[in-house]
């Protein structure tokens, strides 16, 4: 199944507010719902969001839905990946960290790089498709891919380029209808690929690193945490646990930060509450590994690399202690959703 987190279309509701139409009769008709959206680490359908979009662009008569929408978010709207991405040495080992690690934030589609004379192209994929083409969420895609590299490598100019597979839209050659002034001489319509173009020495450059943009994220986190699991310590760590895993940077100190808290005053708080962080991250694991090898189609290698482990025979020795068994005989004893 193909899932992405729902705050890829963070700001969708204020967006289709302010063109006159009423999102949550459009979320429920597309068989979404406002509380979906409520926590951004939500896991929705991925080809079901592509029809909301394309849906949301026919009710409210706005081509350009997707690039709108985008134009509104800041790169947090990847969540977690777009943390780690910016923590890489150069610009290129950042793009390979996100192809690596897109599952962070959706199944489903890929990021790969073709150099393309002096530039270099960043080709969007997807494993699926929909009667348009998935029009609206190459343009959110395209639109977060630039979000992410303007904000890494600064002063970038006309130089960054979104392209669009679809033709330019009547409208906007009549002049009937204006791009989001955040990507004015920036795309490409027409294209031979979705995605984004940039000169390929950008690759070697260090990622610009933005603290206020770190700050606010952990906020955002806060904010949220508190909202969903309010009072309630280990079911907040077991969320940032479960984000982190991917990166392989999941640990007490990533965890604390997110929480506002000291590494130490957390191991404190747990201990407090009869438990460690230890305990939790196993028990984050276990149930994580038990929901994809039941339900999931990941290998049990891709699986072992998003809980974090280097090594799938850590991961396998482990799982085995936990349930008497390896991940792949548990899998044969309990896919379709009833143990055998």
């Amino acid at each position: 199944m193909f899932l992405i987190r729902s705050g890829a279309i963070e700001g969708y509701e204020q967006l289709v507010s302010q063109l006159g139409h009423n999102p949550a009769q459009i979320l429920r008709e597309a068989g979404f719902s406002s509380a979906q959206l409520r926590d951004p680490n939500t896991y929705v359908s991925y080809t079901r969001l592509a029809d909301l979009l394309d849906a949301t662009a026919s009710r409210c008569m706005e081509p350009l839905f997707g690039l709108r929408l985008a134009a509104r978010q800041s790169i947090l709207a990847l969540g977690e990946i777009a943390l780690s991405i910016r923590q890489q040495e150069t610009l290129g080992d950042a793009l390979t960290y996100a192809d690596q690690h897109i599952s962070l934030h959706a199944h489903g589609v890929h990021v790969q790089q073709y150099p393309h004379g002096e530039l270099l192209e960043l080709q969007l994929g997807f494993d699926f498709t929909n009667t348009t083409g998935l029009a609206q969420l190459m343009q959110l895609s395209a639109g977060q891919a630039y979000n992410t590299i303007a904000q890494m490598v600064e002063n970038a100019g006309t130089q960054l380029k979104i392209h669009l597979p679809q033709a330019l839209p009547e409208a906007l050659r009549e002049g009937a209808l204006q791009l989001p002034e955040k990507y004015v001489g920036h795309v490409l319509f027409g294209s031979h690929f979705g995605g984004v173009s940039f000169p390929l020495s950008w690759a070697g450059r260090k990622p610009h690193y933005d603290e206020q943009l770190l700050r606010e994220h952990f906020q955002q986190r806060i904010k949220m945490l508190e909202s969903i699991y309010p009072g309630n310590l280990q079911a907040q760590v077991r969320h940032i646990i479960s984000n982190l895993l991917p990166s392989g940077e999941c640990n007490i100190e990533r965890v604390a930060v997110g929480l506002n808290l000291h590494p130490r005053v957390l191991q404190k708080r747990l201990q407090g509450e009869g438990t460690s962080f230890r305990e939790l991250l196993q028990r984050t694991r276990m149930e994580i590994a038990q929901r994809h090898l039941q339900h999931g189609q990941l290998s049990v290698t891709d699986l072992a690399l998003n809980l974090g482990y280097a090594d799938v025979a850590i991961f396998s020795r482990n799982f085995k202690r936990w349930t008497g068994f390896s991940p792949s005989r548990w899998r044969a004893l309990h896919q379709e959703g009833e143990p055998r």
